[in-house]
């Protein structure tokens, strides 16, 4: 089954293997997530999408409007619908994760399996933020702060110059994104997120509780944004515990 422009599969699994589909956060890739596949497999089918602009997909115009994101990312999932879909998204991935599955708990067939939302407040109201409309430095010192890029590609103008039209892109459909009101989702939602991390706080993340008719629990680890590079095989037993189960 060929992952088509939008998804990566970089291991194989049993036919029998729960599917898991990774979001990455602004500016990232589906590169991302290579370890998790390595990891989990073959217990576990990871799928990691491939949002255009960057690496292999460099040459597309980036999608700035998340929505639309969401529905080019479904229409990608149609094949690989054939068992069950757990979502995992990072940051703005949480997002574009929690969009996906309130398409797919539209279509016929069965819908997400489980959400787990990392690094994000719940959704409400309208959008904010104002860094995709600021100048480059300031992109970069937003990469700075969260601490979840190479310091040596930072220092690095030639490559800052490939990535940043796609981070902008990406702040842009996250900063501009509002809410509006949906149906409950009918999976359990796990929202996993670092007691440091200047974006979310638990409160925030709690409010996830209510996009949900089903179980949901919270997952507080020690770190900031990007505490899932640092605490990679808690969060790797926990998603392993949960999809066998």
């Amino acid at each position: 089954m060929g992952s088509g422009a939008w998804l990566r599969r970089y291991r194989t699994a049993g036919p029998e293997a729960p599917r898991l589909v990774c979001f990455p956060h602004a500016g990232g890739s589906a590169s991302f997530y290579f370890p998790v596949a390595n990891a989990l497999s073959p217990d576990v089918d990871v799928l990691a999408v491939q949002y255009p602009g960057r690496q292999d997909r460099m040459g597309e115009q980036p999608v700035t409007d998340l929505r639309l994101l969401a529905d080019q990312v479904t229409e990608a999932l149609a094949p690989w619908r054939d068992r069950p879909l757990h979502l995992f998204g990072h940051s703005m991935g949480a997002v574009v994760a929690y969009e996906v599955a309130l398409r797919l708990e539209q279509l016929p067939g069965p819908g997400p399996a489980s959400l787990y939302v990392s690094g994000r407040r719940a959704p409400a109201g309208r959008g904010t933020g104002t860094v995709h409309l600021g100048d480059d430095a300031g992109l970069v010192r937003e990469l700075r702060a969260l601490a979840g890029t190479d310091a040596a590609l930072l220092a690095d103008d030639d490559l800052l110059s490939l990535i940043l039209p796609a981070l902008r892109a990406d702040y842009q459909a996250i900063e501009t994104y509002g809410h509006r009101p949906a149906p409950r989702l009918s999976c359990p939602v796990t929202a996993l997120l670092g007691d440091a991390d200047p974006k979310v706080t638990p409160d925030e993340a709690e409010g996830w509780r209510q996009h949900t008719d089903h179980d949901f629990d919270l997952h507080v680890f020690d770190g900031g944004h990007f505490y899932l590079t640092h605490h990679q095989p808690a969060v790797l037993a926990l998603l392993r515990e949960r999809l066998k189960a």
